[in-house]
């Protein structure tokens, strides 16, 4: 009876976690979007996790690759907006080359882009922000809107974009 009551104990042990390790590595618990994301974010970057971010952000330059009026809803406090339709390397002409960069937009294809033009115009520490401001938000951090204040909002990009959005208010 000892013997059982240990070996539950034991497994119930590992089976919690198990549950853990996901998120201990910078997934969700929601693995589709993290599938997607890192689907989206297939390029040349490296790609860097939103728990990373966190623990770096005060040694990093920020830039939003998402258009002016998704920035102006909310972005990621610091970040500077660089746009992605109408990019240019005017916008970042003033920042340090090897100045450690973190791109990030909704999922992370559109900062990938922008991220691989950063490193063709000769940056060297350019990362992607894996699951960008939609992972950001899902993981509880803050965002804020175009006066500097803490939002609930977050610009789904599209009703079929937002629907990965779990955490805060989508608006379009």
């Amino acid at each position: 009876m000892q013997f059982l009551k240990y070996t539950y104990l034991l497994l119930l042990l590992v089976f919690t976690q198990c549950i853990s390790i996901p998120e201990a590595m910078g997934q969700s618990k929601d693995k589709k979007f993290d599938k997607m994301a890192s689907r989206m974010a297939k390029g040349d970057v490296n790609d860097i996790s939103v728990e990373e971010l966190k623990n770096n952000k005060e040694s990093v330059i920020l830039l939003d690759a998402r258009e002016k009026n998704e920035y102006d809803i909310s972005h990621i406090p610091g970040a500077i907006w660089i746009g992605y339709d109408d990019f240019d390397l005017e916008r970042v002409k003033e920042l340090d080359k090897g100045a450690k960069v973190v791109v990030y937009c909704s999922v992370g294809y559109r900062s990938e882009r922008i991220g691989e033009k950063l490193q063709e115009a000769e940056f060297t520490d350019i990362s992607n922000l894996l699951g960008s401001i939609f992972k950001w938000v899902n993981d509880g951090n803050e965002v804020v809107n175009k006066e500097e204040t803490p939002t609930p909002e977050v610009h789904g990009f599209n009703k079929a974009w937002g629907k990965w959005v779990k955490e805060g208010k989508v608006v379009y």
